[in-house]
């Protein structure tokens, strides 16, 4: 018997639902510390300095962050030569 593909919601085969960009994730507080290695005031002190992404709020006790920024973020920093390179 042949399985014919399920189409979804928006009338798209699901075969080729999947092929696009995974969805934005959001990243709370302690998932972006543990990535980032840095301290809560670490994280805010630099994005006051703009060399940090900012953040996001969902509302009043709610903030996020984009992962893909976070990411861009860390892989901006690892191509950076090392200080004592010369």
């Amino acid at each position: 018997m042949n399985a014919q593909p399920q189409p979804t919601e928006d009338g798209a085969n699901a075969e080729h639902a999947t092929s696009g960009p995974p969805p934005a994730r959001l990243l709370r507080l302690p998932e972006v510390i543990d990535r980032v290695g840095l301290r809560r005031s670490a994280i805010y002190q630099r994005m006051s300095e703009g060399r940090f992404p900012k953040s996001r709020s969902l509302g009043p006790k709610c903030t996020v962050w984009v992962e893909e920024e976070i990411d861009a973020w860390i892989r901006s920093i690892a191509d950076k030569p090392h200080r004592d390179a010369r």
